[in-house]
């Protein structure tokens, strides 16, 4: 029977719903056992049950329950000791040969007994005493009802049915009473606790039941042989202590196997979590807990779950006995914390447990070190791969790091709206180095970083590719063009001074911007707003956007400049003239010469596709000769026409590197039986090969020559005077974003009556390029201006076309192109201006 068993003033403590249901079960037993007991008292005196035979079965049955209450095995769980004992077999024998209400009392005398010499606390002997009562009780009730008479004098056989009732009876209830009672306790589940050993509980209760019919069978034969029950019962005792033990030193080794297993990963506290919680079962601990020496962290579990995790040192809130291991190898070399076994009552482990207990720390701590090993080790390969993907001085992601997020993202072709990538570079950023040193210089890239970093938004990168080169990678856009607006915002955040050391320093910068390529991946994205970022420091500008019409090496460019020698030879360049005009009286100046391509199977190309290439295939000589062969070609048609007008021709800067250019200027020159002054070579104003003394020679034998020069997009260049020094120019050429702009800025019309004041003072003709409209050119001829070109007047045309419209004329007049601003009584002719040579003369507004 089960008996003995559990400590609930100490449980009582932890659970205050448990403690209710625990104590009414308890009560409810105690209350049941009291009524059978004073029944049976009742009975015995009233009904003549007290004999001499019946006394002395009596105290024979409370010895044997005594016994059968000692000898038992004990199984603890948690700090609660939960005994399978006899009790139940030696209370049926009793109940079998002596009358119900003396083997109630005798039952409840003997558990007494057995119960105060093992020194229980009170609760748990009156629980042990009325349990057992109450089963005697129940038992003796079923053989009432089979009809069992005492003395027993039927056979074996025919009492069989009755006696395997009662039995089952009191092994029934027993469970009952007693499972619920542990599950209260120790805050387990009733199912559970059920299920646990349940074949061997079955195969006890037929070992019992079986020393029941064997003990009655000897008493019908001959009671003397009852001297072999005592051996025969500790046989099946110690048989069936072996199997328990057996079974329980199994199933511990089996889970000390899985939980060693269990602590074999690399996380720490994945390795504290199942050590809590696995170390609960394996030694039916009500808390464990987990504390790191140098860490000073403190896990704690119970039931299973974690229950606290924080400093060491917190207290527990169970009261009871506290079992302390430390945390150390084989070697015993390492000590690296502590492991707590909480229990809520004193609990004394076995040995087995306490082997356990050693081996299980043991693995704990080698799990601990392994797991602190590989952090360290996965702490140290995030350092270095950080320091891999991130800029030492600003903290920002580098160039590779870029690279691979930029190419993970446009990879992920299904990813949410426009990339796009923003290039800043900041300008005359080597005057900070040279001027105040390198580690101010270092401080100025700080706080840039940091300005871009709270500029940008949550899914922005920034980064710092080098030197004063930062970069931004725009993600999820909604459009294309938030991407200038973004990157307005970005560096806008630049634009007020830094603080340096109680200094304030105004950072320029300048920014470029492209959108996400469809091929050609991060590497042609960065390129591409590399590209931008060039045109506007070239234009002068804050911030430009990418513009295929404007790249010079793009992939279709890198193409065509392999066609280049075939087009050479097959004559495909040709040349389109948009005239010069007389801002006054609409006649045509001159006209400029503009390459185009005239591709077999992509039609015409512009210039700015394929110029670069042919700069640096070699092929320029002979480029720069069939451009210049059609223009004086065209020219000498329209003089021949009665247009005398001079052509401009573009010049590349590598042209003027070769000594042998101006010969063969003044070679086609002759050919073509043109006087020199009927040819301008256009220069670009970012000329600084003008400083090398072969340039210098060269301009100066063309200009000795009679060929004119012009200064073209003057004003976007930061070198405009230094180069007009050195440069013997006769004309300057306003560059179309100032006409632009002059109506809507002051600073632009500021520009343009500089340069023409400038012009004056130099003697030199000034022409406004991109002139599109009627307040333009009447904007530009009221501040003396004498020239202009643009869309207004005509774009860009064939030579032939040209001329068909400078014999047409405007208004009737041939050679012009727009109608007159003035009447011709109103103007006087300025000295030293472009002159044409055909039927009307260059006039420009009086000064």
């Amino acid at each position: 029977m089960r008996g003995g068993g559990h400590d609930v003033t100490r449980t009582l403590a932890r659970d205050t719903g448990t403690d209710r249901r625990l104590l009414l079960l308890v009560g409810l037993v105690v209350f049941t056992a009291g009524i059978s007991v004073l029944v049976s008292l009742r009975l015995i005196a009233g009904h003549g049950l007290v004999t001499q035979a019946n006394v002395t079965r009596a105290v024979t049955l409370a010895f044997l329950v005594a016994v059968a209450a000692t000898v038992n095995v004990r199984i603890r769980i948690r700090a609660t000791t939960h005994g399978i004992s006899w009790t139940d077999a030696a209370t049926v024998v009793g109940l079998a040969v002596a009358p119900v209400p003396w083997v109630i009392v005798a039952t409840g005398l003997g558990v007494a007994i057995a119960r105060t010499i093992n020194r229980l606390p009170p609760i748990k002997l009156a629980f042990g005493i009325a349990k057992e009562m109450t089963l005697a009780a129940a038992g003796g009730l079923v053989l009432l009802a089979a009809g069992w008479t005492w003395p027993w004098s039927g056979s074996i056989g025919r009492s069989l049915p009755a006696l395997v009732l009662a039995y089952l009876t009191v092994v029934v209830l027993d469970e009952l009473l007693m499972f619920p009672v542990l599950a209260f306790a120790t805050g387990t589940s009733i199912l559970n606790r059920f299920r646990q050993q349940l074949d061997l509980r079955l195969a006890s209760v037929l070992a019992r039941f079986s020393v029941v019919l064997s003990t009655l069978l000897i008493l019908r034969i001959n009671p003397t042989f009852l001297v072999v029950v005592p051996p025969l019962v500790l046989s099946l005792h110690l048989a069936n202590s072996s199997r328990v033990r057996s079974r329980a030193e199994r199933e511990a080794w089996q889970r000390l196997a899985r939980t060693t297993d269990a602590l074999n990963v690399v996380d720490l506290d994945q390795v504290l979590t199942t050590a809590v919680t696995q170390a609960t079962e394996l030694f039916s601990a009500d808390e464990v807990d987990i504390e790191l020496r140098e860490e000073g962290r403190l896990v704690r579990g119970a039931g299973g779950v974690i229950t606290f995790r924080g400093p060491a040192g917190t207290p527990s809130g169970i009261e009871g006995s506290v079992l302390t291991t430390r945390l150390e190898g084989h070697d015993q070399t390492a000590d690296i914390g502590v492991l707590r076994l909480r229990f809520a009552g004193p609990v004394e482990l076995s040995e087995r447990e306490q082997y356990t207990l050693r081996t299980f720390a043991s693995a704990l701590c080698t799990a601990v070190r392994n797991a602190q090993a590989y952090a360290e080790l996965a702490r140290i390969a995030d350092e270095h791969a950080y320091a891999a993907t991130h800029d030492a001085l600003t903290g920002l992601s580098n160039r590779r790091h870029l690279l691979d997020e930029g190419t993970e993202q446009l990879t992920n072709r299904h990813a949410d709206g426009v990339t796009a990538l923003v290039l800043i570079d900041l300008n005359h950023f080597k005057e900070v180095n040279d001027t105040l040193g390198h580690g101010a210089g270092d401080r100025v890239l700080t706080q840039v970083a940091d300005r871009l970093r709270a500029a940008a938004r949550p899914d922005d990168l920034v980064a710092r590719l080098g030197g004063d080169e930062f970069a931004v990678l725009l993600r999820g856009l909604p459009a294309p063009a938030i991407a200038a607006h973004r990157a307005e915002a970005l560096l806008a955040a630049l634009h007020e001074p830094l603080d340096l050391d109680g200094m304030r320093i105004s950072v320029e910068a300048s920014g470029g911007i492209a959108v996400a390529p469809a091929s050609g991946g991060m590497p042609e994205l960065l390129r591409r707003a590399d590209v931008a970022m060039y045109q506007a420091k070239r234009a002068g500008q804050r911030i430009a956007t990418y513009a295929p019409t404007r790249d010079t090496a793009d992939l279709g460019r890198l193409t065509l400049g392999g066609e280049l020698p075939r087009a050479v030879a097959d004559h495909e360049f040709t040349v389109n003239f948009q005239p010069i005009v007389d801002l006054g009286s609409g006649e045509v100046i001159g006209a400029e010469a503009l390459a185009r391509w005239h591709h077999p199977t992509h039609g015409m190309i512009d210039p700015l596709r394929f110029l670069e290439a042919v700069e640096r295939s070699g092929l320029l000589p002979a480029f720069a000769e069939a451009i210049l062969d059609q223009a004086l070609i065209a020219a000498g048609s329209w003089r021949d026409a009665g247009f005398d007008l001079p052509v401009s021709v573009n010049v590349s800067p590598r042209s003027l590197l070769d000594a042998r250019f101006p010969g063969a200027v003044l070679a086609r020159l002759r050919a073509h039986d043109l006087p020199p002054d009927r040819l301008v070579l256009e220069l670009t104003e970012t000329l600084t090969l003008s400083q090398l003394d072969v340039v210098d020679r060269v301009l100066s034998r063309l200009r000795d020559s009679g060929v004119r020069l012009a200064l073209d997009d003057f004003g976007t260049g930061y070198s405009s005077l230094s180069l007009l020094s050195r440069i013997p120019v006769h004309e300057l050429k306003i560059d179309r974003s100032f006409v632009t702009a002059m109506e809507s800025t002051a600073e632009a019309a500021a520009v343009i009556r500089s340069t023409l004041d400038l012009g004056r003072s130099l003697d030199l003709t000034v022409v406004a390029e991109g002139v599109e409209s009627e307040p333009q050119r009447r904007a530009l001829w009221e501040l003396g201006c004498a020239a202009g070109q643009g869309h207004l007047f005509a774009r860009p045309l064939p030579s032939g076309t040209l001329l068909a419209a400078l014999q047409r004329g405007a208004g009737g007049r041939p050679g012009a192109l727009a109608p007159p601003l003035h009447d011709a009584g109103a103007v006087i002719r300025l000295p030293g201006r472009r002159t044409g040579g055909g039927r009307n003369r260059t006039a420009t507004p009086a000064p």
